[in-house]
């Protein structure tokens, strides 16, 4: 068993980017604590009761909103039910402004042992476009408060690619990484989801849209200079200084199986994939009556396969020709590779001891080479 993921469906305000499923309101934290609590109890074990949990994640929204009473309910919950391992992964995202030296001191003796610090930039104005609830300062402040408290494993996430962001000023966030030591980081680029403010403002030609072309350009200055400081380009949007690696995220890329709790959730048991409603609603009211409300599908071959093509592409290690021949048959392993000769001709992949890895012009293109290895349901090659 890979771990759990608990989905916190809360944040003070609405960046005018995030399409994740939330709400702004706090009134029903206490109720929503009890509907996961609920949900927790009523799932089934994948394999017993005896099955270790490598890493819990608290995510969201903004889990680091969770009052200190309800947070540790919601531990209370995770434990009766599981067999955590003694020295799992618990990582607590938190956004700037909640960190404070008196709540890192609860969410310790809880368990939490790693953060995911939603900074997105050290730049003012930046943030004040993307309408995030801190200023540059807590950005900054943020970092030292939790090493003071004695934590080395934490990462924060980074934005890039907005209209306003220059190569200068994207090159002034990835120094302040570096100045700060900062052992992961997790880095993106903006996109504008259609049912945001930021694709409303966008449509309505309120706001500038995104230039690919610079979106490129600044992947290429971060990667650069990532690893000529000697981080580890371990995954297309993670960088990790040697040995901190997420252990949670990396199981999601390597196909371990997982438990999703909360609205909007998902769960993986290797070959089933299921989901919670994304309705804060309906979803307490449903485990008020002992129902989870969930849909599941059961995976084929083919889109396990293309799972595995898509989410080892993004890695460091690349997709492995022998997994493939084991776990999918010879023959596919075998169309792989020459599907992949046109891709390694121009630079953008390439063969290393029995390994499709991309080169990191060919990140820029890993969703449509991915795309473009996928096999259909007849077993051809799309």
């Amino acid at each position: 068993m890979a771990g759990i993921y608990i989905h916190i469906p809360f944040c003070r305000q609405a960046c005018h980017y995030c399409n994740f499923h939330f709400a702004t309101s706090l009134k029903h934290a206490g109720e929503m604590t009890d509907a996961i609590i609920s949900e927790i109890a009523l799932t089934p074990y994948m394999g017993n009761e005896k099955t270790p949990v490598k890493t819990v994640y608290f995510g969201g929204g903004t889990p680091s909103i969770l009052n200190i009473s309800d947070l540790s309910r919601l531990f209370d919950a995770v434990y009766k039910k599981f067999n955590v391992e003694a020295d799992a992964e618990i990582t607590l995202e938190a956004n700037p402004d909640d960190i404070r030296s008196e709540k890192i001191s609860e969410w310790r003796r809880l368990g939490v042992n790693r953060f995911s610090v939603g900074i997105q930039s050290f730049d003012d104005t930046e943030l004040q476009w993307m309408h995030r609830a801190h200023s540059a300062a807590e950005s900054a402040a943020c970092i030292e408060k939790i090493r003071n408290a004695g934590f080395s494993n934490f990462s924060a996430d980074l934005i890039y690619g907005s209209p306003l962001m220059t190569d200068d000023s994207w090159k002034k966030n990835i120094d302040t990484v570096l100045e700060k030591n900062i052992p992961h980081i997790s880095c993106y680029a903006l996109t504008v989801e259609p049912k945001t403010a930021l694709g409303k403002l966008v449509a309505l030609h309120k706001k500038e849209d995104v230039d690919p072309e610079k979106q490129a350009r600044q992947f290429l200055i971060l990667m650069d200079r990532m690893q000529q400081a000697g981080y580890d380009h371990y995954e297309i949007s993670n960088f990790a200084k040697p040995g901190m690696r997420s252990r949670h995220n990396s199981s999601y890329w390597s196909g371990e199986t997982y438990y999703g709790f909360g609205p909007s959730a998902h769960s993986f048991d290797g070959n089933h994939r299921s989901w919670n409603v994304s309705n804060n609603s309906i979803y307490m009211m449903k485990l008020q009556e002992g129902i989870i409300p969930a849909e599941t599908e059961l995976l084929t071959p083919t889109q396990r396969l293309n799972e595995y093509i898509m989410t080892s592409l993004r890695t460091a290690e690349g997709l492995s020709l022998d997994y493939v021949a084991d776990h999918f048959n010879e023959r596919n392993a075998v169309q792989l590779k020459k599907q992949s000769t046109k891709w390694a001709s121009t630079g953008k992949l390439y063969e290393s001891g029995g390994r499709l890895v991309l080169s990191n012009e060919g990140k820029l293109f890993a969703d449509g080479i991915a795309a473009d290895l996928f096999f259909n349901d007849d077993g051809s090659v799309s």
